[in-house]
C-alpha cells in the first residue's frame, strides 16, 4: 500500500505541474493589458508600458512562469489587481467556505444515496427501486438554479424553516452555520443523488450477481454479512472513483449555487476574477480548485485500493 501510495503522489505531483504550466499559459494569452486594467483606461500609453515592464510581463512567457511557479513553491501567489492584496490569503478564504459547503453536501448525499442504492440493488425491480430511480432521475434534469429556488420559496419563504442566505453571521456556533448552509446542500445533493444512487445500485447488483457472493451464501453466511463483506468492497469501487470526481465540482463549479444563495465561495471568486480580467486571482483560484480535485481523485484511489488489493497490485479486476 505504501508503495502504491507513492507512485500516486508522484503522478499528483506531476500532473500538478503540467496542470499549473496549462493554466498559466492560458491566461497568459487572454486579450486585456494588465498594465491598462490597473492604471485606467485614461492613463498615457508610457505609464501603462512602463507598469507592465514592472510587472516582468514583457518577457516571454515561459520566464515569466518559471519565476511564478518559483514564487508559488515559497506561499508567493502574486498579488490581485482589483483588492491590491496577496492572493493566496484570498483563495485560501474563499476555498475554505467551498470546502466547507462541500463537506456537508457529501456527509448528506454519501450516506443517504448508498444506503438507497444498496436497498434498490437488494430489490431489484420493487417498488422502492422504481420510485427513488424515477425521482432521482426527474429532479436531475432540473437546472441548479431551479431546484434551488424551488428550495428557497419553500423552506425559505412559506415555511421559514432555514435560512435564505448561507454565509452564516460572524461569531455564529456550529448548529447555526449548518441551519445556513442547509439549503444549497440539500440543493447539490439533489442534483447528484441520482447519479451516485445509480452508481451504486449497478455496482451491487452486479456483485450479488458474482461467482465470490454465491459461493458465500453456499457457506452459510448470513445476508448482512454477505453484503458488507463481500459486495460492498467490489460493489462500492465505481461509486468511490465518482465521488472522487465529483469533489472538484463541488468546490469550483458552484458559481450558480454560490450567488443564488449569496455564498462567498471561490466558484464566485473565479468567475469575478475572470469578468474583471485579475490574472493573477483568476491563476490562484484555478491552481487551487485543480490541486482539490486532485486530492480528491487521489483520496478515491487510495480508498479503492484499501478495499482491493489488486488495484494497488496491478493485477486485472474480474
Amino acid at each position: 500500500m505504501l508503495a502504491y501510495a507513492s507512485r500516486r503522489l508522484a503522478l499528483l505531483t506531476v500532473t500538478l505541474l503540467a496542470a499549473s504550466m496549462l493554466i498559466f499559459l492560458v491566461t497568459s494569452v487572454l486579450p486585456g493589458n494588465v498594465g491598462r486594467i490597473m492604471l485606467g483606461p485614461f492613463a498615457a500609453q508610457d505609464s501603462v508600458d512602463t507598469l507592465n515592464r514592472q510587472l516582468g510581463l514583457d518577457r516571454p512567457v515561459l520566464e515569466r512562469y518559471a519565476v511564478w511557479l518559483a514564487a508559488v513553491v515559497q506561499g508567493d501567489w502574486g498579488r490581485s489587481l482589483h483588492f491590491n492584496a496577496p492572493v493566496l490569503p484570498l483563495v485560501i478564504e474563499r476555498l475554505g467556505r467551498s470546502l466547507l459547503l462541500a463537506a456537508v453536501t457529501l456527509a448528506i448525499l454519501v450516506p443517504s444515496a448508498v444506503a438507497a442504492g444498496i436497498h434498490a440493488a437488494r430489490r431489484e425491480g420493487g417498488v422502492f427501486d422504481r420510485t427513488v430511480s424515477l425521482l432521482g432521475l426527474s429532479v436531475r434534469a432540473l437546472p441548479e438554479f431551479v431546484t434551488g429556488v424551488v428550495l428557497i420559496v419553500v423552506f425559505g419563504i412559506q415555511l421559514g424553516w432555514l435560512p435564505v442566505q448561507a454565509l452564516p453571521p460572524e461569531g455564529a456556533g456550529p448548529v447555526e452555520v449548518l441551519r445556513h448552509l442547509l439549503m444549497p446542500a440539500l440543493c447539490l445533493v439533489l442534483v447528484l443523488f441520482a447519479y451516485v444512487f445509480r452508481m451504486t445500485r449497478a455496482g451491487v447488483i452486479e456483485a450479488l450477481a458474482a461467482d465470490w457472493t454465491r459461493t458465500a451464501r453456499l457457506k452459510g453466511l448470513p445476508p448482512s454479512v454477505v453484503v458488507l463483506r463481500h459486495v460492498l468492497r467490489n460493489a462500492l469501487l465505481p461509486t468511490i472513483a465518482v465521488l472522487g470526481a465529483q469533489i472538484g465540482w463541488l468546490v469550483g463549479g458552484l458559481v450558480v449555487v454560490e450567488t443564488l444563495f449569496r455564498y462567498p465561495g471561490i466558484g464566485t471568486l473565479i468567475q469575478f476574477a475572470a469578468t474583471a480580467k485579475d490574472l493573477p486571482l483568476l491563476v490562484g483560484c484555478a491552481v487551487a480548485v485543480t490541486a482539490v480535485f486532485a486530492l480528491g481523485n487521489l483520496a478515491a484511489d487510495l480508498l479503492a485500493a484499501s478495499l482491493d488489493p489488486r488495484i494497488r497490485h496491478g493485477s486485472p479486476r474480474g
